[in-house]
């Protein structure tokens, strides 16, 4: 997926950011009760929501072929078990431009719980990309529904 003009220069800055530690307080970020961290404008976070799917949701989309899946899990992770038809982009080293061309779908982060999920959805934004929905419950909510997963790829 090409990269669209200005958008890293746009997303340098929060590239810098080390998103284990940064996923837990975005919480006190958006409610203004934490600063931001040098190089993050205010409205790159302060601005953007997050929608919440359902695992059903989710599915259904994927098989009518409107959603893309973006598994932000790590690659241990997603070796042990994934989710069918999802690609892979790791939040430790997340850059949205290896999301690829969604091609029309929207694109659907998720992860383990649905915390991983919501901090890539938020940088993605901050990136300029329309990404504002994920997987609530992640893949444990996934599985709860009975929705199944594949063998680790």
């Amino acid at each position: 997926m090409g990269m669209r003009p200005g958008l890293w220069r746009r997303f340098k800055p929060f590239a810098a950011l080390d998103f284990r530690r940064v996923r837990g307080d975005f919480g006190a970020r958006l409610a203004g009760t934490e600063p931001l961290k040098a190089g993050c404008r205010e409205d790159s976070v302060a601005d953007h929501q997050v929608h919440d799917l359902t695992p059903e949701d989710v599915a259904k989309g994927m098989a009518e072929g409107r959603y893309l899946l973006v598994d932000v899990r790590e690659p241990n992770e997603v070796a042990v078990e994934a989710y069918p038809g999802g690609v892979v982009v790791p939040l430790q080293s997340f850059d949205p431009a290896a999301i690829p061309d969604p091609k029309g779908k929207q694109v659907v982060f998720a992860c383990r719980s649905g915390k991983r999920s919501v901090t890539a959805s938020l940088a993605a934004q901050a990136a300029g990309l329309p990404y504002d929905k994920h997987l609530a419950g992640g893949i444990i909510g996934w599985k709860a529904a009975g929705l199944q997963t594949k063998a680790g790829s």
